[in-house]
């Protein structure tokens, strides 16, 4: 991107910014490194604070309705107390520190989806420009490449992912929301599950993963999700069969027949997960989610491992422009 967003409350001539992120696509729990160009206008002006927000599209689900808004998920204060004087040039580098819950935005490169975003915001002399956006693009971490891994050969196919308001209860969770990618069964779990979605919430310790299933009804009852919780560390990857471990775990939400009941949304009548959390790391929960196909997103694909390609079902055109739209209105 070029110089290209003027400060509105300074009108024309006042200053510009542009955000210059390093590299591509980071991990979560590292460090996003870049610079912030700042151009003088007509005017010399005392910039005092320039800011960096992470900014995701996320999901609220309601009692009757679902709708899509932005939410800042972390903000680093990177620059500021100088004075810039008229057409001066000021280079600010940066180094700002990825929050460990960041969700993944990408998975052997291809993209889930998902749109995060920093923003740049300029302060100048009491006035505020939310400016600058920039794409942010976070790969996973290595236990949780293993853990997606481990659903692929274990034949699960890739649906969709999506970032979800709430919280789910008897976690760690930071962050006012939280991914849940939902992968479709192989045909030998067909009959316990319509789908399963996978949350993975990291830390410095490690990883909590939780699942939830979308089981069939029976004759005699409705369908019902059903959810559990584990945990596995960072050091574990290399050292476990991902494979086996994940198997156990799908053959436990599978032999699941109930959950224990948990109500409540956080955020105003959002979705959230809650329920009892009992010394296993197991969690009962009782939530009904319809199921829903979203275009551009792969429904319907299944694919035999992520080697071959988990998201391997993408319809990847259709997914770059659904990302880029976030972006493209702020290339004028």
């Amino acid at each position: 991107m070029v110089f290209k967003r003027l400060l509105g409350a300074m009108g024309v001539g006042g200053p510009s910014v542009d955000t210059i992120l390093d590299g591509g696509a980071v991990v979560p729990g590292t460090t996003l490194t870049g610079r912030v160009m700042v151009r003088g206008g007509s005017m010399d002006v005392e910039i005092t604070g320039i800011h960096l927000d992470f900014v995701a599209r996320v999901e609220a689900e309601g009692h009757d309705s679902e709708s899509e808004g932005y939410v800042v998920f972390h903000r680093a204060t990177v620059g500021g107390g100088f004075r810039l004087a008229e057409e001066q040039e000021f280079s600010v580098p940066f180094q700002v520190p990825v929050p460990w819950e960041t969700p993944v935005t990408e998975l052997y490169g291809q993209p889930l989806g998902i749109v995060l975003g920093v923003r740049t915001e300029l302060a100048v002399a009491g006035a505020v420009d939310k400016g600058d956006l920039d794409q942010l693009m976070i790969r996973p971490l290595p236990v949780q490449e293993a853990v997606l891994e481990a659903f692929g050969q274990l034949g699960f196919g890739f649906k969709s992912a999506d970032l979800e308001l709430g919280h789910i209860g008897g976690t760690g969770q930071t962050l006012p929301f939280y991914q849940e990618i939902e992968m479709y069964p192989p045909e030998h779990y067909a009959h316990a599950m319509r789908e399963i979605e996978i949350s993975l919430l990291a830390s410095p310790s490690g990883l909590e993963v939780v699942l939830e299933a979308d089981k069939p009804g029976g004759f005699f009852s409705g369908g019902h999700d059903v959810v559990n919780r584990f945990v596995v560390g960072h050091h574990d990857v290399g050292q476990t069969d991902f494979n086996g471990l994940v198997d156990s775990w799908v053959r436990q939400l599978a032999e699941r027949h109930g959950g224990g009941h948990g109500g409540g949304f956080f955020g105003g009548g959002h979705r959230g997960h809650h329920g009892h959390h009992d010394p296993y790391g197991h969690q009962g929960h009782h939530s009904h989610k319809e199921e829903e196909e979203r275009s551009g997103f792969g429904a319907g694909a299944m694919v035999a491992g992520v080697a071959a390609g988990v998201v391997g079902g993408l319809v990847l055109g259709e997914v770059i422009d659904e990302v880029g739209d976030m972006f493209e209105g702020d290339e004028d």
